[in-house]
C-alpha cells in the first residue's frame, strides 16, 4: 500500500480548558520570534499532556478522523497530521497539552496581529516543535490537505515547497491556487449531498474524493474527472430564503462556528451563516462577533 500522509487543521473545541499561561492572549508584546521561543517554552513544560488524537473535538474534527478510514478503503496506508497554531505540524499519534492558539487575527487568542506574523510565527514553531515539514510529508509519498483559509497563509511558504518537489499532492480549501498542487475550492452546493455541517465540509469532500481513488493515484484524470463529473451533477445552489435570527440565536452561531474552525475569518461566517439559510445584518453581525471574541 502506497502511504499518504492526510494533514488537516486543528479546532478551537478541545475536550480539556487549557491553562491560562497556554492561551495566546496571555503572551506579553514583543516580535513574533520572542513570543513564539516563551510559548515553546510553556507547551513544553506543561505538566498534562493529551493525545491529538482525542485533544480536538466538533464536526471537523470527527470527520477529520474518519479520513484515514476512507484512504484505507482506497488503497492507502494513511497518516493523519495536524496543522496547529499552537503545535506546528504534528502527527495524531502525539501528546500536547490543551491550548488556546488561532492565526485569526480577529480572535483573542491570535498568534500574530497580519498574515505576514502568522507566517513568521508557523515557520519559527515549525523549527522548535514542528515533528516534519509538508516538504518531507510530500517526499514520502502523496499527500491530501484540508486547510482552512487563514491557515493555508501562514503556511504558504511550506506548501510552495510542497508543491515544487511532490508529484501528488491535493488541497482542499485553502486561499490560492499554488503551482504543483491540485486545489479543489469549497463548493457550498455539495452540502446537501455530503450531509453535516459547513465547517466540515472540506474534510467531507475530501473523503468523497477517495471514494473515486480506483487506480491507486490520488491524483490521476481518471480519479479527477471521476470525482468532478460526481461533484458537477450533485452539486446544487442552496436557496437564499433566509430565516432572520435573533441576538441569542447568532451569538450561539458565533460560538458553535469559531470553536470548530478556528481561524475562520468574520467575512467567512457571516457567509457560513447565510449560506445555511439564515439572515443577519452585516453590521450587526461584526458587532456581535467583536463583543464575542473580546470575551475570550
Amino acid at each position: 500500500m502506497r502511504r499518504l500522509s492526510l494533514v488537516v487543521t486543528c479546532t478551537d473545541r478541545k475536550a480539556a480548558a487549557p491553562e491560562a499561561s497556554l492561551h495566546a492572549r496571555s503572551l506579553p508584546a514583543g516580535t513574533v520570534k520572542e513570543r513564539s521561543a516563551l510559548w515553546k517554552e510553556r507547551v513544553e513544560s506543561a505538566s498534562v499532556t493529551h493525545p491529538l488524537a482525542e485533544l480536538y473535538c466538533g464536526d471537523h474534527w470527527t470527520q477529520s478522523r474518519r479520513l484515514e478510514a476512507a484512504a484505507s478503503k482506497a488503497g492507502f496506508d494513511a497518516r493523519l497530521w495536524v496543522a496547529s497554531a499552537g503545535l506546528g505540524l504534528q502527527p495524531v499519534s502525539e501528546s500536547a497539552p490543551a491550548y488556546a492558539a488561532t492565526f485569526s487575527t480577529r480572535h483573542a487568542d491570535s498568534v500574530a496581529t497580519s498574515t505576514d506574523g502568522s507566517a513568521k510565527w508557523w515557520g519559527h514553531l515549525q523549527d522548535g516543535t514542528g515533528r516534519a515539514t509538508l516538504q518531507e510529508l510530500g517526499n514520502s509519498g502523496p499527500v491530501l490537505l484540508v486547510l482552512s483559509e487563514v491557515y493555508a497563509r501562514a503556511m504558504t511558504a511550506e506548501l510552495h515547497a510542497l508543491g515544487e518537489t511532490a508529484s501528488e499532492t491535493l488541497l482542499f480549501g485553502g486561499g490560492e491556487e499554488i503551482p504543483g498542487i491540485h486545489r479543489v475550492a469549497a463548493d457550498a452546493g455539495l452540502r446537501r449531498a455530503l450531509g453535516g455541517t459547513l465547517t466540515s465540509l472540506n474534510v467531507r469532500m475530501a473523503a468523497s474524493w477517495l471514494q473515486h481513488c480506483e487506480d491507486d493515484r490520488l491524483t490521476s484524470k481518471t480519479t479527477s474527472d471521476s470525482w468532478h463529473e460526481w461533484a458537477a451533477s450533485a452539486s446544487k445552489p442552496e436557496q437564499h430564503n433566509r430565516k432572520p435570527m435573533t441576538d441569542d440565536e447568532v451569538i450561539s452561531f458565533i460560538r458553535q462556528q469559531t470553536a470548530d474552525q478556528p481561524g475562520i475569518s468574520r467575512t467567512r461566517l457571516l457567509r457560513l451563516l447565510r449560506d445555511s439559510g439564515r439572515a443577519c445584518e452585516q453590521g450587526r453581525f461584526a458587532n456581535l462577533y467583536i463583543r464575542i471574541m473580546g470575551e475570550r
